[in-house]
């Protein structure tokens, strides 16, 4: 059973920052594309970010464009996203997941393993 495990999470005045981890258990990101998706109260879950696997390419839904940043240290078996600027309508509870086709989409249904999530909440 593949485990993804998201950390960084909480609550953040608008404006603010945090960064989020995702990295697993007995099992190498290395070689996948990584998604983030948020899923707000009510919501249907959505893309934020994907990054590929060389992280050559990187993707971002339109509303952060500018302000998230998607990276990855393969090293540490670990992937990022930075986020900048945070607006209350990033709030939202943060997943990532695996890409295992290597489509960056945003599709929820190209991936195959997902974490539990980590909230995020931008108020003041």
């Amino acid at each position: 059973q593949v485990q993804l495990v998201e950390s960084g999470g909480g609550l953040v005045q608008p404006g603010g920052s945090l960064r989020l981890s995702c990295t697993a258990s007995r099992f190498g990101l290395d070689t996948y594309f990584i998604g983030w998706f948020r899923q707000a109260p009510g919501k249907e879950r959505e893309g934020v970010s994907c990054i590929s696997s060389s992280s050559s390419r990187a993707y971002y839904v339109d509303s952060v464009k500018g302000r998230f940043t998607i990276s990855r240290d393969n090293a540490k078996n670990t992937v990022y996203l930075q986020m900048n600027s945070l607006e209350p309508e990033d709030t939202a509870v943060y997943y990532c997941a695996v890409d295992k086709r290597a489509l960056c989409t945003f599709d929820r249904r190209n991936y195959d393993y997902w974490g539990q999530g980590t909230q995020v909440t931008v108020s003041s």
